[in-house]
């Protein structure tokens, strides 16, 4: 599996000697290519544009940001010289081009596509792109590397063993490899485990509980050493030591990563880096969208997803915390649509943020409000909207979804549910049921051999009884009689005719309906009260209020990382989603939209493959992850074993709601809390240099006892990837798969397809007797090779069904997106013709075998082969432009007016106002329940339940952050072009505050907090740096606020020196340039190798530290 470097892509060190040294190696990495050069260098000398030809452009779908537009990439030479939107694309065009157009009819249009997208050739191209396997020379940190062959890197990782003896200090250590991790192995034996773990996890009382671990002990007593802990069966098996995490992924390697590290080595830990980017906002989403599931009694199933406004329709929006003109998916595609509306005078629009941002300067209103009081103003809003009745009593009163239907609405909530009240503390717990009023009797009968459950009521005056699929909920009629219903329930119709109940006694119980829970919960505070810990007027709130509900459902809230990167960020979101309920806009054309893709899996046409019935000698992965998601620490048996004083705060905090918790990942493994981890598999992140506090893990990944083998797959040598042992080089988007998905502000039903469009400048290896880019594909195939898992390799997908080579995954995903989601090709895209079918293979001429075999291909899709050509010559599979706006247009109207029209893609399920889940979830920090409906929770707020305030010690100004267009937080900051734009950024800082400091616009400033007192980055490689940049005074931002934008500063990605086998490769200082504060983010005081967190949504907080300026 030696590597081979592809003819076409060999390196001349001609200029590149001049920054890589001298020796072999420079030939670690890419360098300047010649004929890349050469190619460029024509177009640009060229008088006629020559990019036309529809046989040199190839269409995929972009990653320079995680908006994942449409490109369209044109060819010369096997180079990629211009990037342009795809105009089959909703991302990139309005309207976009009908799917059906013929791809030949297409080499003349090209569609809008940011400054990021169109620099993508840069990221391709970089010269300190990684293009052999790099191992660890000196200390972690040191920037010290070897290159090897590939197929050892593998051995070596698997087999593990001394591997760095070479290294001072590390002459005798043992690395446990992964196939002595792989523990257990019998899937059997693991659903039993698991099982008999849920006994224990559910039991309650104390001395049962540790019984049931005696007789986990006696009954798994032949596999006790595969576990963790005996003693702690719920950390699970030693498989649970391997951990694997990562930064932008999507669908594809998704699936590889989670069939190798899941099915093929049995661990749990498998976590992403959602909680950097908007945590918060998706796990809000996700309680809110839990559904009731009859058979297991429980709110579950609800989708790590999120709602964003319409705003390609609404005729008003609030932005909070989001700019869609700088970022927030909105440059390419959200921009054109809302400036176009402004400029004709069909868009109204409010923004809250502390600094004046760029669509803040269009805006009807910027309310410059103090961070963190989000979810306060939301509250108010809430307040002023109850008081005066402008909400939709008719879709509030709808209790189920029969109801919604009768009434023409997509969605439905539980507005009117009625809830008990604790009579001695007054507190919201669980829903009321029909049986605790004794009104139905529960009856269980066979049906198909099966136990079924259902509750039947009990009339009296001999009329049939009613049967329901659960227990009933219940709401009060008009004359305040219990009203028994199922919410699923799609023939029964029930609607509530009392939304408001206060303290009403139904049978032997007080109860409140969520709405009015609600309601007490925003005049917990008065209007004066909240614009005080706003920062906002009394009149600007009502203004706002007034005017969100002046054009019935038309109106919508956009809310983003403002929002939701808070300690109280999970809060702040669900407030402003139930002021969106109030007006009941959900699925509605100007309100909050959500996303809907294409079915790449299978599952729901039941073919044409169905990769979840391909995974043979899957193991079943369970036990508590390292992050302690998805789990309760009252549950544990850490929790058990303490004594009760103890209890409380638990040593770091616990995420029932929430999964993904990037901040958690290294600084768990750095305590061993739950349990150690032996070996860490990162996936392109950059958690260092991204996370605010990023700082803290340097320490941790530097110590080989806390971490013994951690493994790295990136594109350059990066901030994080740089503590590694070993550096796996990866492809970029340009030359790769992956299944893009869709956005919430993205009306169309999508699968945007990622697909390689120039040669890999990685080389090739061979896997499996298969030549294959030398990428993370690779890596995976190579590691499962070696440890013979049955889920890859030959009838690695099915008896029958090699999996041998990426291709033989990722085409039978796009025979599932081709061929539609209903049986029988009833929802399949149209066959290509053979003329497209020839322009397609004749775009992809340039890509070696590895990567594009039309005979491999059609070997593998078969039948479907003229339907995934048609997929992958437009880049995926997109809704017409009708589909996702179906009707003639939206006009203003109030709740009762039949006018607008709902958007195509629907979410059309219950949205739950009040979350019943949230009364049997403990805050791990303070024991106390989480609140069951939005409530206003202070910002700056440690683990420990206390609020932080460091002014005190002279730490008066609140930092934040935001986006520039012109730069992404890593992945393009060796693009020249940008820099170009942009070459460094600034801390804003308003002429007031800067007055004070007798600063002047430009001067150069540390920043430093309580956390972070001397101001500086300190690498652990005997390098430091400064926190320090220049400062920029404007008026549009907050008095008391400071902010800066991510993704500058960087010490990694070729911006630093590197040793490569003796010789030294000079960094690029131009990649050093701008200031990156996050090391000056505050840690909490408790978890103190940790920043900030939101306990319940958690979100890592970038807007509640205070920090001090001065001058250098």
């Amino acid at each position: 599996m030696n590597t081979k470097q592809p003819e076409n892509c060999k390196i001349s060190r001609r200029d590149f000697l001049k920054i890589a040294g001298v020796g072999g190696a420079a030939s670690a990495f890419l360098g300047s290519l010649p004929k890349v050069q050469k190619v460029l260098a024509q177009g640009a000398e060229g008088s006629a544009y020559n990019l036309t030809d529809p046989a040199k452009q190839v269409y995929s779908i972009c990653q320079q940001c995680n908006t994942q537009c449409g490109i369209k990439v044109k060819i010369v030479d096997g180079v990629a010289v211009k990037i342009e939107g795809n105009p089959y694309s909703p991302w990139n065009l309005v309207p976009h081009m009908a799917y059906d157009t013929p791809l030949a009819d297409m080499g003349k249009i090209d569609a809008p596509l940011c400054p990021k997208g169109q620099a993508g050739l840069q990221a391709a191209y970089d010269p300190f792109r990684i293009t052999q396997v790099l191992k660890r020379a000196g200390k972690r940190g040191e920037n010290k590397w070897i290159t090897i062959p590939f197929d050892q890197a593998i051995t070596e990782i698997v087999e593990g063993g001394k591997l760095f003896a070479d290294v001072s200090g590390e002459e005798s250590r043992e690395v446990e490899g992964l196939r002595a991790l792989r523990a257990l192995t019998d899937a059997k034996v693991m659903k039993d485990m698991n099982s008999a773990i849920g006994k224990i996890r559910s039991e309650k009382d104390v001395e049962k509980k540790k019984a049931l671990v005696e007789q986990f002990k006696t009954d798994f007593a032949a596999d006790l050493d595969k576990m963790i802990d005996p003693e702690h069966p719920d950390f699970g098996p030693k498989n649970n030591e391997i951990l694997y995490f990562w930064g932008r992924k999507k669908g594809g390697r998704a699936d590889i990563a989670h069939r190798l590290f899941g099915s093929g080595l049995g661990t749990t830990n498998r976590h992403g880096h959602t909680t950097v980017c908007q945590g918060s906002l998706y796990f809000s989403g996700k309680s809110m969208s839990d559904q009731w599931d009859a058979a297991t009694s429980k709110f579950t199933g609800g989708a790590k997803a999120y709602w964003q406004g319409d705003t390609a329709s609404a005729q008003f929006v609030i932005f909070v915390g989001s700019s869609p003109f700088e970022g927030n998916y909105g440059p390419t595609n959200r921009v054109p649509r809302i400036t176009d509306r402004l400029a004709k005078g069909e868009l109204k629009f409010a923004v809250i943020d502390p600094r004046l941002s760029k669509i803040g300067g269009k805006a009807w209103k910027w309310l410059p409000n103090k961070p963190g009081s989000e979810g306060a103003i939301a509250l108010a809003l809430i307040q002023w909207v109850i008081a005066n009745e402008r909400y939709d009593v008719k879709y509030l009163s709808n209790a189920n979804k029969a109801a919604s239907a009768a009434g023409k609405e997509p969605t439905w909530c539980n507005a009117p549910w009625l809830v008990k009240i604790d009579k001695e503390k007054g507190t919201a717990g669980k829903f009321l049921r029909g049986s605790e009023l004794a009104l139905v009797e529960k009856k269980e009968v066979e049906a198909d051999g099966k136990k079924v459950v259902t509750y039947e009521t009990l009339p009296s005056d001999g009329t049939e009884p009613v049967v329901f699929a659960t227990d009933p909920f219940v709401v009060l009629d008009a004359d305040s009689n219990p009203v028994l219903f199922d919410p699923n329930d799609a023939d029964r119709s029930v609607v509530a005719g009392q939304l408001f109940v206060e303290n009403a006694n139904v049978g032997e119980f007080v109860v409140k309906s969520g709405l009015q829970v609600l309601k007490e919960s925003a005049n917990a505070k008065t209007m004066e009260e909240w614009s005080e810990i706003a920062g906002i007027r009394v009149k600007d709130l009502e203004d706002l209020a007034f005017e969100f509900t002046s054009y019935g459902k038309n109106a919508c809230v956009d809310i983003h990382r403002g929002v939701s990167q808070h300690t109280n960020g999970y809060y702040n979101v669900i407030s402003w989603y139930n002021l969106a309920l109030l007006i009941g806009n959900f699925d509605w054309r100007g309100g909050q939209v959500y996303a809907s893709t294409y079915d790449i899996s299978g599952s729901k046409a039941e073919g044409p493959f169905v990769l979840s019935k391909a995974d043979p000698g899957a193991l079943a992965p369970f036990g508590l992850s390292l992050i302690r998601h998805d789990a309760k620490y009252e549950e544990s048996t850490i929790y058990m074993n303490l004594p009760e004083e103890q209890h409380y705060p638990a040593k770091r905090n616990w995420y029932p709601l929430a999964s993904d918790v990037y901040e958690e990942i290294i600084p768990s493994a750095g305590d061993a809390y739950p349990y150690p981890i032996k070996a860490a598999f990162m996936y392109m992140g950059s958690p260092v240099y991204s996370l605010p506090g990023g700082h803290k893990w340097i320490e941790i990944l530097q110590d080989v006892k806390k971490i013994p083998l951690y493994v790295a797959n990136d594109i350059l040598v990066g901030e994080t990837s740089m503590y590694a042992d070993y550096i796996f080089p990866d492809v970029t988007y340009l030359e790769r798969w992956e299944f893009g998905g869709s956005h919430p502000n993205i009306t169309f039903k999508v699968q945007g397809v990622r697909n390689p469009v120039i040669a890999p400048l990685t080389g090739t290896v061979k896997v499996y007797g298969q030549e294959m880019a030398m990428q993370y594909e690779a890596m995976l195939l190579a590691i499962a090779e070696k440890l013979e898992l049955p889920n890859f390799g030959p009838n690695g997908l099915g008896e029958g069904v090699d999996y041998n080579h990426p291709d033989d995954l990722y085409l039978r995903m796009v025979m599932n997106l081709a061929y539609g989601e209903k049986k029988d090709l009833e929802d399949a895209v149209p066959e290509a013709s053979p003329e497209e079918i020839d322009l397609f293979i004749k775009s992809r001429s340039h890509l070696p075998k590895a990567v594009f075999d039309p005979e491999r291909w059609q070997a593998i899709t078969g039948d479907l082969w003229p339907r995934v050509v048609t997929v992958l010559a437009r880049g995926g599979r997109f809704q017409a432009y009708e589909k996702g706006y179906p009707g003639d247009g939206v006009f203003p109207g109030f709740f009762d007016e039949p006018n607008i029209v709902p958007t195509g893609t629907k979410y059309g399920k219950l949205i739950n106002m009040y979350l019943e889940k949230n009364t049997g979830v403990k805050h791990a920090g303070t024991g106390k329940s989480l609140s069951p409906v939005p409530t206003y929770v202070e910002p700056y707020m440690g683990f420990d339940g206390n609020v932080i305030d460091d002014s005190a010690d002279g730490y008066d100004l609140k930092l934040i952050t935001y986006r520039e267009i012109a730069q992404t937080k890593s992945r393009t900051q060796g693009n020249y072009w940008l820099k170009a734009l942009l070459p460094e950024n600034f801390v804003l800082m308003n002429s007031e505050d800067a007055q004070k400091r007798r600063l002047n616009d430009g001067d150069q400033i540390r920043i430093s907090s309580a956390s972070n007192p001397e101001g500086e980055w300190d690498f652990g490689n005997g390098h430091k740096r400064g926190i320090t940049g220049k400062v920029k005074i404007i008026e549009g931002m907050r008095p008391g606020v400071i902010a800066f934008a991510l993704g500058f500063g960087h010490w990694a990605y070729g911006a630093q020196d590197i040793s490569i086998d003796g010789t030294t490769i000079a960094g690029d200082e131009r990649r050093y340039e701008g200031i990156h504060a996050n090391a000056a983010m505050r840690t909490d005081p408790l978890v103190t190798n940790t920043c900030l967190f939101d306990p319940v949504g958690g979100s890592a907080v970038f807007y509640d530290t205070q920090v001090k300026v001065e001058k250098v």
